[in-house]
């Protein structure tokens, strides 16, 4: 497929020696020596005050009283606390909501989830300061709440409008199917549960100026946001990130919450203040990823093609609206994953409670959608009696003389389909039919122990679903010693972004990869930058850092063409150099240090925005994605139905990353994103309390995969593929997608629970399947 001309200067030119390289992680010995700086690890200035907040000990209420309910003489009486502020202190807009403006990040007035933050206490130590927190007496009416997504459907209660896509006529072909099922299921909440917890550390600077250190996927908008609440402009608070310990965007929206209340109390007081909260605090405060019920009616023929369907998915929301809106639109434009429904009708309700409100989590609402249909899926399988590898392939996108067969539900052409190619290969590689016949097998010949077998695939569209969100910025400076610095938009959260836009920056401008220094994320630096997330970080910042490469080679080859007796069109850049025809060469240190003496420009930005992307978020219509990245996973489990305990025996999978610029860092966003998938269906499990409290709000409660959860056969294979569109070395992104391939562990469970008794019965496991649910579901089968 050729380019167009505007982006041809984005088609990767000659490979260079660090790009499709495994390059360590740029702080790898940083992290195994203790030495990597995280906020927390940042040198304290003397006069450091430290923040705790005080938090709402119910679902729903009103404050009542001075101070905005609190008590401010007593907590000033506690030991080492020297100031209270309330949101009756903010200077300004009293808002973290990173979309719409419904969110205070300190409540005025209507408490409306436990552990809302109230008050920001400042103490000489963290200790004192928390203590106090903790005893804070505050004034309040407590009001009935809306806790469960059962509730909010009953009182119509939505954060926003429903969303509707459709497509054919899903009632009437629902009405013609020679086959129908209806059911119901559902998907659990997740903790982000970062390593490094939230954090920051504001430092006021003179004339009113504030910088601010945090742990965030999106400084910007940390930035803007403090500099609205304290009245002023942006250009006046600078955010800084070095790194952070894990993000999986918690750290997207939440991080404002915790950087706006250090930044008001250090502006007020004129001191350093650290904020960081407990793990405890952090959990009751921050938002999940949305749980969802989905109920579905299908239609299909005796192959198992879906013939028509009928989805309602209902998310339980909190009380502000966050990211929920674009999380429940990218759940409606995944439904469909990798297959082609010809008459759809789905619903998307965006549930208001009073409970934290859910944020981002790794997939934005796509493990979601795709949950619903692979669900729809084995459903028919079962009902058919068919396996259910058969049934998928059976609804697959495909090319035909109708081009409806590869167009989505909203209206986007496929045209990067190799989904068919990447199930064939990791059914292959796992030897899936030979293995289903031996769990077959071992089925018939065990009682108290069954294993189960799934293949699942994925489509995942890449892009924001907000058109105006994609695009970066990058600053690349050459210093005369031929070192390089890079400063992009994007954060590095261990997802390796640094490492290979630092990869990328050397093979633009033909040096080694160990003179380029890609610094921390500064807001300074890099202006109007989006968040870190939707997968496109790479995309978009490598982009942009071309971009600046790109001008930089322009200028220097005509100093390097006098130095080499060549034309500047002559030059080429490589081997830490530049060398001409005739084989004449020039180290860069040298092109840098005479660049520098004929006073050539040696800094410059880089701006890259994508291409044909045009999306209508009202209708849900549109090309959504500038492209897909496709995987398929095979996981084999044992279930012990005494004890509802399983280990997972094998996994494989097969993921399309485009052309890998670093297969070593791919390979382990694959490995984590199955894990944390897995985790998510199975053993992640958030649990409340009748009157609203989060009940699993630290690691003793709440239970994350560990190492003895990865099976001894763990296969990743890269599909030898590449991306069509000309994005960086043409890769594709592999932040959120890979999550996705962790279905294959809920759906084998359930092909476990099945065997229990074979035949067509539904089998009523929901997520996450827990031990306590694997049981619960094994013997609703047995007296069926």
């Amino acid at each position: 497929m050729n380019a167009p001309e505007s982006l041809k200067s984005l088609l990767p030119a000659a490979t260079g020696p660090f790009s499709g390289k495994e390059v360590a992680h740029e702080s790898a010995v940083l992290h195994v020596s203790g030495e990597a700086t995280f906020t927390d690890d940042i040198p304290e200035l003397r006069g450091t005050l430290y923040a705790a907040l005080v938090t709402s000990p119910v679902a729903h209420g009103q404050l009542t009283g001075p101070h905005n309910g609190v008590d401010k003489a007593a907590l000033l009486a506690e030991h080492g606390v020297v100031a209270v502020f309330t949101a009756e202190d903010i200077p300004g807009e009293n808002n973290c909501g990173p979309i719409v403006h419904d969110d205070p990040f300190l409540c005025p007035g209507e408490l409306n989830y436990l552990g809302q933050p109230v008050a920001v206490v400042v103490a000489r130590e963290m200790v004192y300061a928390r203590e106090a927190a903790r005893k804070a007496r505050l004034s309040f009416e407590e009001l009935p709440a809306i806790l469960t997504i059962e509730q909010a459907l009953e009182a119509q209660s939505w954060v926003m409008p429903s969303k509707t896509v459709v497509r054919g006529d899903a009632a009437a072909a629902l009405a013609a199917a020679p086959h129908r099922l209806s059911g119901s299921t559902r998907t659990g909440q997740q903790e982000q549960f970062y390593l490094e917890g939230q954090v920051s550390y504001a430092v006021p600077r003179e004339d009113g100026q504030l910088t601010i250190y945090t742990s965030s996927q999106h400084p910007e908008g940390n930035q803007k946001e403090a500099a609205a609440a304290l009245n002023l402009q942006t250009k006046d608070v600078e955010v800084i990130c070095r790194r952070m310990g894990g993000g999986f965007g918690g750290k997207e929206g939440n991080a404002s919450i915790f950087s706006q209340s250090a930044a008001l109390a250090a502006f007020l007081l004129k001191k350093p203040v650290k904020l960081r909260a407990c793990r405890d605090d952090d959990m009751l405060i921050t938002g999940k990823r949305h749980d969802f019920r989905i109920d579905y009616d299908v239609g299909f023929d005796d192959t198992g093609r879906v013939l028509g369907l009928d989805l309602m998915l209902a998310s339980r929301c909190g009380p502000t609206m966050d990211y929920s809106g674009p999380v429940n639109d990218r759940a409606l434009l995944h439904i469909d994953n990798t297959y082609y429904l010809p008459n759809v009708h789905v619903v998307g309700h965006r549930c208001r409670t009073h409970t934290q409100s859910s944020t981002a989590f790794r997939g934005f609402g796509g493990p979601q959608g795709m949950f619903a249909i692979e669900t729809v899926m084995d459903e028919i399988a079962r009902h058919l009696g068919k396996d259910p590898l058969e049934v998928r392939r059976a609804n697959l996108y495909h090319a035909s003389p109708d081009p409806a067969t590869l167009t989505t539900q909203y209206g986007q052409l496929i045209e990067d389909w190799v989904g068919d190619q990447v199930i064939a290969e990791v059914e292959a590689k796992a030897d899936y039919v030979a293995r289903r016949a031996e769990v077959a097998a071992f089925n018939a010949a065990h009682k108290t122990t069954k294993r189960g077998l799934a293949l699942t695939p994925l489509k995942f569209g890449i892009s924001f679903t907000a058109t105006l969100l994609n695009q970066a910025g990058a600053l690349v400076n050459i210093f005369n010693d031929g070192s390089v610095a890079v400063n992009h938009g994007g954060t590095e959260m261990g997802q390796g972004l640094n490492t290979k836009i630092a990869q990328l920056a050397a093979d633009e401008l033909g040096i080694s990869v160990s003179r380029v220094r890609v610094t921390a994320t500064d807001t300074l630096k890099v202006p109007n930058a989006s968040a870190t997330a939707a997968s496109s970080g790479f995309d978009l910042n490598g982009a942009a850092t071309r971009h600046a490469c790109e001008q930089l080679r322009e200028r220097l080859a005509p100093v390097a063409a006098e130095a080499l007796g060549c034309t500047a069109e002559q030059v080429v850049f490589g081997g830490d150099g530049v060398s001409s025809p005739t084989g004449q060469f020039l180290d860069f240190k040298t092109l840098a240090n005479k660049a520098w003496a004929a006073r050539v420009g040696l800094s410059q930005t880089g701006f890259y925005r994508t291409p044909e992307i045009g999306y209508d978020p009202m209708k849900l219509q549109g090309r959504a994605f500038y492209y897909y990245c496709y995987g398929a996973a095979v996981s084999e489990v044992e279930l012990d139905l005494l004890t509802g305990e399983w280990r997972l025996l094998r996994a494989d999978m097969v993921h399309d990353v485009g052309r890998s610029i670093n297969p070593a860092i791919d390979r382990g966003q694959i490995e984590g994103g199955f894990v944390q998938g897995m985790g998510w269906l199975t053993m992640e499990e958030c649990l409340w309390d009748a009157r609203g409290k989060l009940l699993t709000h630290g690691p003793s409660t709440y239970k994350i995969p560990v190492a003895s959860d990865i099976p001894e056969q763990f296969h990743v294979h890269l599909f030898d593929g590449r991306n069509i569109k000309p994005t960086p070395f043409n890769i594709k992104a592999t932040g959120e997608p890979p999550l996705m391939l962790g279905l294959s562990v809920f759906f084998a469970l359930k092909d476990a629970v099945g065997a229990v008794r074979p035949g067509s019965t539904p089998v009523p496991l929901v997520s996450p399947a827990t031990p306590e649910r694997l049981l619960l579901a094994a013997q609703a089968l047995r007296r069926a």
